[in-house]
């Protein structure tokens, strides 16, 4: 089983940055595909951004340029670095891992976190 827990969540004023972390623990071995995503009130969670474990990176156009995610194998955790925070990046943000043959926004995730709030304020 897998484990996973956000933090970096917050309030920030638009054009602020935030730095969302996802702890990964219990059987992690055979996890291959990180990803974050992210859901308004009554709209379906979307992905956000994906990276495999050779550091290849999916990110979706919408926020292309303004986030990064990246992972630090050794600590089993993977971040999503937000900059240049718009009020439309309001959402519950969600990280995800699973065991797949290719990675990307497209992949089907099998174990997710509880979710971190982010609001940006106008």
């Amino acid at each position: 089983q897998v484990h996973l827990v956000e933090s970096g969540g917050g309030s920030v004023q638009a054009g602020g940055s935030l730095r969302l972390s996802c702890a990964v623990s219990g059987d992690t071995a055979p996890i291959n595909c990180m990803g974050w995503f992210r859901q308004t009130p009554g709209q379906e969670r979307k992905a956000v951004a994906t990276i495999d474990s050779d550091d290849r990176s999916d990110i979706v156009e919408s926020v292309m340029g303004r986030f990064t995610i990246s992972q630090d194998s050794a600590k089993n955790t993977f971040y999503l670095q937000m900059n240049s925070l718009e009020p439309e990046d309001t959402a519950m943000y969600y990280c995800a891992a699973a065991h797949r043959a290719l990675c990307g926004t497209r992949a089907w995730f099998t174990n997710w976190g509880q979710g971190t709030q982010v609001t940006v304020s106008s």
